[in-house]
């Protein structure tokens, strides 16, 4: 479950960059970062539902 935990704050890092490149205008940097958010974010979410918090062995 810990690397979920990081995996969801790779996801919040990458949706303050991509609020941080639209505002800049940064199109590359944009595609980068909503790509890193939509990734790490549905793997932990589905994770979380999967698994359940706390995991269930």
């Amino acid at each position: 479950m810990g690397l979920v935990i990081i995996f969801a704050l790779v996801a919040l890092l990458g949706a303050y960059a991509t609020l941080r490149t639209l505002k800049e205008k940064n199109m590359l940097g944009l595609v980068f970062s909503f790509l890193t958010f939509a990734i790490f974010g549905w793997f932990s979410v589905m994770t979380v539902l999967n698994s359940g918090y706390p995991p269930a062995h």
